[in-house]
């Protein structure tokens, strides 16, 4: 399992790369790894509005369909169309594959996502 440094993480297995107000969110390793092959991915719609722990996209895989929950409330600004037609990219790069760019609405819910180091630690905990 690869874990980027430098990304905040959740709970929920998703990675947010923050510049200033926005932020691009993506599933991690970890998420792709035990979704397996993934076949289709939902995207959100651009200039939707979202809450804290809302859905904003769907997966589905050969194994089974998961959301992809936003940490913070946010504005979709920009999704990767790639997706659409390539939904594999997932699998084959998770970190260098965006779901969608965000402007963050409430920069305090940043706080409770998690450096590389501590979401190895959560990930190794998953396992036992």
């Amino acid at each position: 399992m690869r874990v980027e440094k430098g990304l905040l993480y959740t709970e929920n297995h998703e990675w947010l790369k923050v510049e200033g107000d926005k932020a691009y969110i993506g599933i991690t390793d970890y998420a792709q790894e035990h979704l397996g092959d993934i076949v289709f991915v939902e995207l959100p719609e651009v200039d939707a509005e979202f809450d804290a722990d809302e859905g904003i996209a769907v997966i589905e895989s050969v194994k089974a369909v998961s959301s992809v929950y936003t940490p913070v409330a946010c504005t979709i600004l920009e999704v990767n169309e790639e997706l659409e037609g390539a939904p594999e990219l997932l699998n084959e790069d998770c970190y260098a594959n965006w779901i969608a760019l965000i402007s963050i609405k409430d920069m305090d819910g940043l706080n409770k996502l998690m450096d590389a180091e501590a979401y190895e630690a959560f990930c190794a905990e998953q396992e036992e």
